[in-house]
């Protein structure tokens, strides 16, 4: 059968100026609900998970967003923030309640449904017993098993990338990036941050989140939990002669569900800004196309998988702790949070705080072919199954063009770059480069400013590998000219 290719070229998903289209009407009091809920949620999330100022926060979260966002955000009030109850409130029409976020400890924030009082709070899930722990952070070995060696050479060579990375030129007009951290063989060989950004500051990962998602899956797959293949991925797709029971794991993790998603799919407000939870927005829409045939880019893909162990798991306290318990921990990731929704769902294609670091040690897993400390994370053949084309692409009519796996994007067609190089990509210039064949993560954060060029991260990535090349030999040179020396003494 003919694969349907969806008409959306993956290089406008790698930019901040992501299609203005989003699911539901667009009435300006709606308009200024979703603006005040983007406000509220990540003034909460930036202040109580990540510890930011509301300078910084104004900044950076609140700076440089969506741009159909922009005018509707100067409709609505300051944040006001709680630090008692840990909330932040921010008002955007006479007469109406104003929105609300409210952080719970080890869930992050959850934003309260549009008209909901502050007493439905009350209601939003917790906890029981102790939460995932948190933890310092300054090993300058994130992979497991490493034998650190004189980083030196690679620090002088990767210098001038690293550097040129942020003077929000080099690679792209309108590019703030916040961190860089790039590994060698598990260890770190150059490290920078940005204002109000340290090796402890987690940041909205956007939709890299979605790269964290398909791992969780196969940690689960691993346990034997879930199967790629079964169908009837959720409860809600069931029902009698649903057509929807035919859609898989597979199918969701590399964007096939043929699922109508709006025109792009990565425009889900009501979801992330609105308040709405994702059993009520996510799992709806009916199909448009046969599952498996057609590659549209959504965001509800990614929460039907989580959705999907969620009811696997069938009990809500091991649901919230198996992320942290079963990877995130075990790869000493401790700066992490995944945030819910006030049903108790993870907004796991977006809402996750996570550091640059925790996000290096996430590459590193598929470096070390989802092994750690000599256990098995993934089930084999995961990593080769998440770097591989899906059954339907995006455009891939340009040479120079990114593929899709599962959850990740390929990198396989660029120029000195490796072609087993996949990444995990998100708005505003999140970049998780994983290069198997030369044992390197690249991780770079931004506060892209939406509408400008942001950050070209195959000129950085080709870059970086350069330096590293040159270091490699910069250093057998350096070990030739010792041997020699020795010879002569003797």
């Amino acid at each position: 059968m003919r694969r349907l290719i969806a008409p959306v070229m993956a290089a406008a998903l790698l930019t901040p100026a992501l299609a203005n289209a989003q699911e539901g009407g667009d009435t300006e009091i709606m308009q200024n609900a979703l603006a005040a809920g983007y406000k509220a949620l990540f003034t909460c999330s930036a202040t109580f998970t990540a510890g930011k100022s509301l300078n910084e926060i104004e900044f950076n979260e609140l700076d440089g967003i969506y741009v159909d966002y922009r005018k509707p955000m100067r409709s609505t009030s300051e944040p006001s923030i709680n630090d008692r109850n840990r909330t932040v409130a921010v008002r955007y029409e006479r007469g109406e309640p104003p929105r609300i976020a409210v952080w719970r400890d080890g869930l992050g924030c959850s934003l309260l449904p549009i008209g909901a009082d502050p007493s439905a709070e009350d209601w939003l899930p917790r906890f029981g017993g102790p939460v995932p722990r948190q933890a310092s952070d300054v090993s300058t070995a994130l992979g497991s098993d490493v034998r650190l060696v004189d980083s030196t050479f690679y620090n002088v060579r990767l210098e001038a990338p690293v550097n040129f990375a942020f003077d929000g030129n080099t690679y792209g007009r309108g590019n703030r990036t916040s961190a860089v951290v790039i590994v060698k063989d598990g260890q770190v060989m150059a490290e920078r941050y940005g204002r109000g950004i340290d090796a402890e500051t987690p940041q909205r990962t956007w939709s890299v989140a979605k790269s964290l998602t398909a791992t969780i899956i196969g940690a689960a797959l691993e346990q034997g939990m879930m199967d790629l293949d079964y169908p009837a991925l959720v409860e809600n797709w069931t029902a009698g002669g649903d057509p929807r029971r035919n859609i898989t794991l597979r199918d969701a993790l590399q964007m096939a569900t043929g699922l109508d998603s709006g025109v792009t799919g990565s425009r889900t407000d009501r979801t992330y800004f609105g308040g709405a939870r994702v059993v009520d927005t996510a799992l709806t829409n009916p199909l448009e196309v046969t599952p498996g045939e057609r590659f549209k880019y959504s965001n509800y893909d990614t929460l039907a998988a989580m959705r999907g162990l969620r009811e696997t798991i069938k009990d809500d306290q091991r649901y919230w702790r198996f992320p942290y318990e079963a990877l995130l921990h075990k790869i000493g990731a401790l700066n992490t949070t995944l945030e819910t929704d006030w049903g108790g769902d993870f907004v796991s294609s977006s809402q996750v705080w996570m550091t640059a670091r925790d996000m290096a040690r996430l590459g590193q897993l598929y470096v070390q072919d989802g092994y750690w400390a000599g256990e098995r994370i993934l089930p084999q053949g995961f990593v080769e199954f998440v770097s591989t084309p899906g059954s339907a692409q995006p455009d891939r009519s340009d040479p120079a063009s990114f593929g899709y796996g599962a959850s990740f994007w390929l990198m396989d067609r660029f120029p000195g770059i490796p072609s087993d190089t996949y990444a995990g990509i998100g708005n505003r210039g999140q970049y998780m480069v994983i290069v198997p064949s030369l044992d390197v993560v690249i991780v770079r954060r931004g506060f892209d400013v939406a509408g400008q060029d942001g950050f070209d991260i195959v000129a950085f990535t080709r870059d970086v590998l350069s330096s590293i090349d040159m270091a490699t030999s910069d250093i057998l040179s350096a070990r030739t000219a010792a041997s020699d020396l020795e010879r002569q003494d003797n």
